[in-house]
């Protein structure tokens, strides 16, 4: 059994973790509301964009756009969006879990621009190439961060330098739920859009096709921002769930290391009476 001092000097360390778990997960709690409503405020600009992509997809007929257009290669650029922090629990894994789970064989046709330190360090590891990093996105996201992103696997893919574009983040579903997926940006499936019901046709000037040279961009940086927003939310509503459950495991150990003190403090003393008892029947 371990000594009374021992036991001692590993509760007050113990102590000191909660202390830092449980002051983690307020800031945790706090960051998570604004996170929260910034993410929900990206929710109908996406509708709107997404909703006009739809009426022009459905009223205009066959549509040979480039961005429409399925290739037939096995280039693949996934965009992945992770935190530059760790204490999170499972969320920068499951999102990485996605990439590798999905690419089984890593080779020069994988590419990844991530947006989060922890996703792009996981992923080198596994041979992954790392074509650019975008860490600071992933603090306070921004259209800007969004829009630059954008460009970048736009050109990729008008270039001809990619044949799919796929994003990888953590959906926000609740405080105490979040959701790690993968969703297809480019070429955009025109039998998603077909489902949508669009209550109020319109005509677009000059024609459909050129009016998509201009909104699929904004499409998919809206997809982009609003992945950037979920993320950070998830981020800090993983991190709440995480640090709960430290804190809750070193209040547990806490009281196992009291019972254990107590108990090695009663034999202390059972001890020295014995001893007592011992000495005094001695001297008769």
């Amino acid at each position: 059994m371990a000594s009374m001092r021992d036991i001692k000097r590993r509760k007050t360390s113990v102590q000191s973790t909660g202390q830092i778990t449980k002051a983690m997960k307020l800031v945790s709690t706090a960051k998570l509301q604004k996170a929260k409503i910034k993410a929900e405020e990206t929710r109908p600009f996406f509708r709107k964009i997404y909703a006009t992509i739809s009426s022009i997809i459905k009223t205009s007929g066959n549509i040979k756009h480039p961005l429409l257009h399925e290739r037939e290669g096995n280039r693949h650029t996934y965009i992945v969006i992770t935190s530059n922090r760790g204490l999170a629990g499972g969320y920068n894994g499951n999102v990485c879990k996605l990439i590798y789970g999905k690419e089984k064989n890593i080779n020069q046709n994988v590419i990844i621009i991530a947006a989060g330190k922890k996703g792009s360090d996981i992923l080198k590891k596994k041979g992954f190439e790392i074509l650019s990093e975008h860490h600071n996105a992933v603090d306070v996201p921004t259209y800007v961060d969004a829009l630059n992103i954008g460009d970048e696997v736009l050109n990729l893919y008008k270039e001809n330098k990619t044949d799919k574009v796929y994003i990888a983040f953590t959906g926000f579903n609740s405080s105490i739920s979040q959701e790690a997926k993968i969703m297809r940006l480019l070429p955009l499936e025109a039998g998603n859009f077909e489902e949508e019901i669009v209550e109020e046709p319109m005509n677009y000037e000059p024609d459909a096709e050129e009016v998509l040279d201009q909104i699929i961009p904004k499409y998919i940086n809206s997809i982009i921002y609003g992945a950037l927003k979920e993320s950070v939310a998830s981020e800090h509503g993983a991190r709440m769930t995480a640090m709960d459950s430290a804190t809750n495991n070193a209040n547990d150990m806490i009281d196992k290391l009291a019972l254990q003190y107590n108990r090695a403090r009663q034999a202390s003393i059972t001890q020295e009476l014995s001893e007592i008892v011992g000495g005094a029947e001695a001297l008769k």
